[in-house]
This record gives structure tokens, sequence and C-alpha cells, in this order.
């Protein structure tokens, strides 16, 4: 049986793949070749029964005590993610985000490659940034043909961002991971991620303040 693609999945489903594929990777580097629901469940932070359904979705990969092998299950979702082969990925901004951005291996380990680091800033053009070269959006949809990338990462004021991603999408790409703190427009069959550091910080800092007024209360 062929594996579904992420487009044939529940949304929900598919944003747990990528978390369940990081533990597999974790638990091969490892050695360990089979693995229970419960503890993939466990290290994932899901239940058992949501990661069941999920992995059912992909086709009867595991036996009741027995466990799923480690590493079939890692590549059956990796293909599920379109990450059987490498996905070039362009990266916009060589500033201090997109730098640390474009030396992190860690994309690797997961399927991506960072093609090519672009930026609207000529004093940056052929200055390093990780492995590559930064290049100019002048020479965005050359860049995007000769690398047949359709991903890209945006780490640009939030100003330029939706002018950057008109630009994108333009010259073929078709899944944005934003790290600009504004709601992007884009055409359907476009996909947009977004990351704002800031929120999740808030995030956490109310987390904090929660647990703070719990043990308050619990020494009254």
């Amino acid at each position: 049986m062929s594996t579904p693609t992420a487009s044939a999945l529940p949304r929900p489903t598919v944003a747990r793949l990528p978390v369940y594929l990081r533990a597999l990777t974790t638990l091969a580097a490892a050695g360990t070749l089979r693995v229970s629901s419960t503890e993939l469940a466990r290290r994932t932070g899901v239940s058992p029964a949501v990661l069941r359904r999920d992995l059912s979705s992909l086709g009867q990969l595991g036996r009741r005590g027995v466990g799923y092998p480690v590493t079939a299950l890692e590549q059956t979702i990796s293909r599920a993610l379109g990450l059987a082969e490498d996905q070039a990925v362009i990266l916009v901004g060589a500033g201090h985000l997109g730098s640390a951005l474009a030396g992190y291996t860690g994309f690797a380990d997961r399927g991506m490659r960072v093609c090519a680091v672009l930026d609207a800033d000529p004093r940056l053009a052929g200055a390093r940034c990780g492995p590559t070269v930064v290049q100019s959006m002048d020479d965005v949809e050359r860049v995007i043909t000769e690398t047949g990338a359709r991903l890209a990462i945006l780490a640009v004021p939030a100003d330029v961002a939706q002018s950057v991603a008109d630009q994108l999408v333009t010259a073929g790409i078709r899944g944005l991971l934003n790290f600009a703190p504004v709601d992007l427009e884009v055409p359907s069959g476009v996909s947009v991620r977004a990351v704002d550091l800031s929120t999740e910080l808030q995030i956490l800092a109310f987390h904090q303040a929660e647990l703070r007024d719990e043990d308050r209360r619990a020494g009254d």
C-alpha cells in the first residue's frame, strides 16, 4: 500500500507527524529497533490513542504487543511529509536571525536543505551566510528556477514581509515559513506557517504566572 501524502491527511495529524519523526530519528540513532505506542506517545506528549489513530492513517505499521518498527515508521512519515528526498529551501533575509537559520545544521537532519540565501541589501551580496553566499533579491526568479525550490523562509522585517512574500510566490514558491510578526495574504495553493517568537514567549510568561498563582494559593 502506498503512503498517503500530507494533503490527504487531517491537518492536526500533519502537524503532529514532524514531532513523531523527531522522536523516531532519536530512537533510530540510539539503535532502537521497535517502539511501543505508549513509549512513542510519552516521548511526543500526545495520548497513545491519538498517536495510534494518526499512525493508522499511514497504513498498518504496528502490531499489538510488538510495537512499531522504528526505521520503517521513520521512512513512512518522511515520505508522507515529502521528505524522502531533500527539499530545497530559499532563505530570505541575511540579518542576525537569517544568519543563525542559515547556519543551523538541524534542517539537513529533517530532509531540508537551505540552497540559497537572498537579501535586498546590496551591501550583503557576496557575503558568507552559513555555508552559502548571499545573493540579491533581484535574482530571485533565476535562483528559484535553478534550484527548483518550492519552500522559503522569511526572516525579514514586518514592513516588507508581504511584498517579499508576493515576490516569492510570483516566482514559484508554494510554502512560506514566516518569522515576521505579520499575517501574510497569499493565494490559494500557497501555505504559510508563522513563527512569532515574541508571542510564544508571552504564552510562556502567562503559564509561568499561572504556576506562581497556583503556588501562592497552595501556600495560603
